[in-house]
């Protein structure tokens, strides 16, 4: 049995106040490329289809576009929410649906969906547990015995996988989109305040796969049949340095796994660059790389370069952040208590305003400006 495990699509994203959407139609097509390659017998999508529970037109008209694609090659899909969708949304027409192989889970109401699959080994078991919070577990599970203890996310998730229905006989996988205490976050996921939403991999234990979604970087945790596939892009700078890709389960008899990665090339990468200003605006530079890719700029000029972000737009369009690391950047210098006032000149004031701000005092073409211009606004 082969499976490709997504999440995290996050169609419609924004980053930086860049659309990712023409990005995310590129890497979709690229999936269907290695989907007819491996011709698998099933898609894992993990959660997080969009990046908000009201997605815009046409975030949902690229996702309805690699269903339709999915459904036309005659591939079962497996998909659920996650904490950035709408519930109600995704389980919207899911029975209907259903019917051409888009299997959505359906809001969680103390009971999970599952689809069997088989092979010569016998029947693979694909359970959808969809983003939950305790209340929602609390909710669903209202009148049974110890449903209202249930406080904790560690609590919920154990609730809702007690409640399945598990053969421990078959194989069984499980789509999930929580977070697993162990796994490495990245700067673009949602961060819960104090670590509440952490759950241990041993609620798991039950399991031949995990197909996890909700943590932006491809890994394993506490084993390798509970995964995380990550973004099929990156969508943070602190990803800068990530491959991403595409997982492959294999599911051979019942204890036999094998998961493998392929790697992603997207439309635009997403890189760090740092240097003086004349050092990244040489030719030699930049002629062999590509201009377009989303780029995270830190300069080292001591002085900042005047309208910076747009001089350097004119070879990189897509230049997302503009840093400096600089003696001013480096050295946080305090600004102490009150002293009794001097009598100083206004420039005077003016060349210890600007020492502080920059952490060098002013250079004498800059003093000249200075004093030139204070004199004209005396004047007038």
């Amino acid at each position: 049995m082969k499976l490709i495990h997504l999440s995290d699509l996050h169609l419609g994203k924004r980053v930086n106040e860049f659309s990712m959407v023409e990005d995310q139609k590129y890497i979709l097509w690229e999936i269907l490329g290695i989907i007819d390659e491996e011709k698998p017998d099933g898609i894992l999508l993990a959660g997080d289809l969009y990046d908000r529970p009201i997605p815009s037109a046409e975030a949902v008209q690229l996702f309805d576009s690699f269903l339709t694609s999915l459904a036309e090659k005659k591939i079962p899909v497996y998909a659920i929410s996650g904490n950035h969708d709408s519930a109600e949304r995704i389980a919207f027409g899911a029975n209907i649906m259903s019917s051409s192989g888009i299997c959505m889970s359906p809001v969680y109401n103390g009971k999970t969906a599952k689809y069997c699959l088989t092979d010569r080994y016998g029947e693979v078991w694909i359970h959808l547990l969809p983003f939950i919070r305790p209340s929602v577990v609390r909710h669903g599970l209202e009148g049974e015995e110890d449903s209202e203890n249930i406080r904790t996310y560690q609590e919920a998730v154990q609730a809702a996988v007690a409640h399945m229905e598990i053969d421990p006989e078959k194989r069984n996988v499980l789509l999930a989109h929580q977070f697993v205490v162990g796994a490495m976050r990245c700067d673009s996921e949602e961060i819960s305040v104090g670590g509440i939403d952490q759950i241990e991999a041993g609620v798991f234990e039950d399991f031949d796969y995990v197909a996890l979604g909700h943590i932006h970087s491809p890994q394993n945790v506490g084993s390798r049949k509970i995964r995380y596939c990550g973004t099929p892009l990156k969508y943070s700078f602190s990803e800068a340095g990530q491959q991403k890709s595409v997982t492959v389960v294999q599911l051979e008899e019942k204890g036999n796994l094998t998961v493998r990665e392929i790697p992603l090339k997207p439309l635009r990468d997403m890189r760090k660059l740092k240097g003086s200003y004349m050092e990244l605006t040489a030719l030699s530079n930049y002629q062999d790389t590509n201009t377009e890719d989303y780029l995270q700029i830190t300069l080292t000029d001591e002085e900042d370069i005047v309208d910076g972000t747009q001089k350097l737009r004119t070879i990189y369009p897509n230049l997302m952040r503009l840093e400096y690391d600089n003696r001013r950047t480096r050295e946080n210098q305090q600004i102490d208590g009150t002293e009794p006032a001097e009598r100083k000149s206004e420039l005077e004031y003016f060349e210890e305003f600007f020492e502080l701000q920059n952490n060098q005092p002013m250079n004498e073409e800059q003093r000249k400006f200075s004093e030139e211009l204070i004199r004209k606004l005396l004047e007038v």
